[in-house]
């Protein structure tokens, strides 16, 4: 679990260039067939080198230092493709993060990437005209449900230990049921 990972970092049994590293390469084998992940954060690696060397000088640490986690597509990501599944934002890179993002980085997360949704979170899919569809982890022939459906399936399959997405009219609770998580 996210928690466990959180305390297995603060005792050093294992680092977090470890952790991000079996994250990817589950994202690089998972990934192909489901969809999940549509942008991946290039300097997951170098935040999680940093991570570890924080620890070994001693540094003061949050409750979540060196845990990867991804975030919804339609949350912004300072320096990272936000695109909420549009076309008219398929190339839009916020310059600074949502609150929550701020809030989670804050707590020492690494930002690992971001998962699909459904075109502007307004369906309960995640099928946009920018990535695709994303697929269910269990049954590729079916959908994750929406909108958070990228979060949920990259959860379930593995390839993320959590991550933050959003709400309304069942945005994550459709995907979390479906997905079984």
């Amino acid at each position: 679990s996210l928690a466990r990972l959180a305390q297995f970092v603060r005792r050093r049994t294992i680092s977090p260039v470890d952790i991000v590293a079996a994250y990817l390469r589950s994202s690089e084998q998972l990934n192909p067939s489901l969809n999940a992940i549509v942008t991946l954060a290039p300097d997951a690696l170098e935040r999680a080198r940093e991570a570890a060397n924080a620890l070994m000088r001693g540094a003061a640490i949050g409750p979540l230092h060196g845990v990867p986690l991804t975030i919804k597509d339609t949350i912004a990501t300072a320096g990272l493709r936000t695109t909420s599944g549009s076309a008219l934002r398929a190339d839009y890179v916020p310059g600074q993060d949502a609150g929550a993002v701020a809030r989670l980085k804050a707590a020492g997360a690494i930002i690992l990437g971001k998962t699909n949704t459904a075109e502007m979170a307004m369906d309960y899919t995640a099928d946009n005209p920018v990535f695709g569809r994303t697929n269910n982890p269990y049954d590729h022939a079916r959908t994750p449900g929406g909108s958070s459906g990228g979060e949920a399936a990259a959860i379930a399959s593995g390839m993320s230990p959590g991550g933050l997405g959003s709400d309304l009219a069942g945005s994550i609770r459709i995907p979390a049921h479906f997905c079984g998580i």
